[in-house]
């Protein structure tokens, strides 16, 4: 959850725990739904915290090859014998037209005091694709391009983010019990997923 004002002293940030809104399910139903219900999707357990070195890498400067995804995930899968591997993770997206940074799956409002003020959901979810026996990453350059120029075209603004700001949610403990905001966010990072999914999926 984030807010924005005019300048930095105005932003205010907070992390809050979902675990209870089912995101990680989510991500596996729209996986299995692309795929026509594959038998051979399956989901793969991984102890927490596993991705807490590819969030924060020990040097952004010189990247440790043990803090990347391949590296971990070769770590948790060494009997899975998958032929490929899907990993969805979270990333910093900035807001358009803004140095305003925005990580994973939230809320934002963005203005001044509470009348020139507007807010958002965002969900910043990529997807990177390995080789099951090198684990070596399966190149995707176009993925999500469609859909990339799409709202780079937008006159108008995307109803899956746009919150009204009556809605949104302070404190930010409120947060988890939510279910406004819960079935909103579950829409957007679904619509996200099926934007993307079919280019990560398809044959080569």
């Amino acid at each position: 959850m984030q807010k924005f004002g005019l300048t930095i002293f105005e932003t205010e940030e907070s992390a809050v725990t979902v675990e209870g809104w089912g995101l990680d399910d989510l991500v596996v139903a729209r996986i299995r739904a692309a795929t026509g219900t594959d038998p051979a999707v399956r989901r793969i357990t991984y102890p927490r915290g596993a991705f807490e070195p590819f969030y924060n890498p020990t040097s952004r400067f010189l990247p440790d090859p043990r803090e990347g995804l391949p590296a971990i995930v070769r770590s948790i899968t060494p009997a899975a014998n998958c032929e490929r591997y899907l990993v969805v993770t979270r990333f910093k997206g900035q807001v358009p037209g803004t140095n305003l940074m925005l990580d994973g799956v939230g809320a934002y409002s963005r203005g001044l005091g509470s009348v020139v003020r507007h807010s958002h959901l965002f969900a910043n979810i990529g997807m990177t694709l390995l080789d099951g026996g090198s684990y070596e990453t399966i190149g995707r350059p176009f993925a999500g391009l469609g859909t990339r120029l799409t709202e780079g075209l937008r006159l108008t603004e995307d109803p899956l983010t746009k919150l009204d700001n009556s809605l949104f949610p302070e404190p930010a403990t409120a947060v988890p019990g939510n279910a406004m905001l819960r079935e909103r966010t579950r829409a957007l990072v679904a619509a996200r997923l099926d934007q993307t999914l079919p280019d990560y999926l398809k044959n080569d």
